[in-house]
C-alpha cells in the first residue's frame, strides 16, 4: 500500500481544523443582559403599572364595601317584612289615628262651651315632641314643640279661627 494514502482520521481532522479557523473569525461575542419583563423592577412603564394596581385595589375595597352595604339594606327589608313588624306599623297608625281623632274631639269640644274667661286647653308629650292647644271659643291655638335630645329645636304656632268652621258657641257674628 502506498504510503501517500492518507487515512480517514487525519482526513477528519483537517477538515475539523478548517472549519473552527473558518468559524473563529465570523464569531462575536456580546455581553448578556437581562431585561425585567414586570415594570415595577425595570421602570419601563412604571407609573402606568402603579396605577393599574391602584386602580384594581380600589375597585376591590369599593365592590366589598358595597357588598356589605347590599347585604344590611337587604338585613333591614327582610326584618321590616316579618309579620310582626307589619302588625306594628298597623298598630301604631291606628293607635295615631285614634289619638289623632280624640285630639280633633278635644280641640272642637262641643260638650262645653270655651270661653275667654274658661278656655278648654290641653297637652299631649308625643314622642318627645309636645303638643298644646287652647279653645276659647273664638279660636284654637296649636302649639308645637319639636324637642331632640332636651334641646327645643322648633316651635309652631298654629291659629284657627272657629267660625270659619261653623262651629261658634260663642256669638261669632254679634247677632243673635
Amino acid at each position: 500500500m502506498s504510503k501517500n494514502r492518507k487515512r480517514p482520521d487525519d482526513i477528519l481532522f483537517i477538515v475539523s481544523i478548517v472549519f473552527v479557523v473558518f468559524f473563529a473569525i465570523s464569531i462575536q461575542a456580546d455581553e448578556l443582559v437581562h431585561k425585567f419583563g414586570n415594570p415595577s423592577f425595570s421602570g419601563i412603564n412604571q407609573s402606568a403599572h402603579y396605577l393599574t394596581i391602584d386602580e384594581q385595589e380600589r375597585t376591590r375595597k369599593e365592590k366589598i364595601r358595597q357588598d356589605v352595604q347590599d347585604a344590611l339594606e337587604e338585613a333591614q327589608r327582610e326584618a321590616d317584612n316579618t309579620v310582626m313588624a307589619k302588625f306594628l306599623r298597623n298598630l301604631q297608625s291606628r293607635i295615631y289615628s285614634t289619638l289623632a281623632k280624640d285630639i280633633s274631639e278635644s280641640l272642637f269640644n262641643y260638650g262645653n262651651v270655651p270661653t275667654t274667661d274658661n278656655p278648654i286647653a290641653g297637652e299631649i308629650n308625643l314622642e318627645g315632641n309636645i303638643l298644646r292647644w287652647v279653645n276659647n271659643g273664638i279660636t284654637i291655638t296649636l302649639t308645637i314643640e319639636e324637642w331632640f335630645d332636651g334641646v327645643l329645636i322648633s316651635t309652631t304656632e298654629i291659629v284657627i279661627p272657629i267660625g270659619s268652621f261653623g262651629g261658634c258657641w260663642v256669638d261669632c257674628d254679634g247677632g243673635e
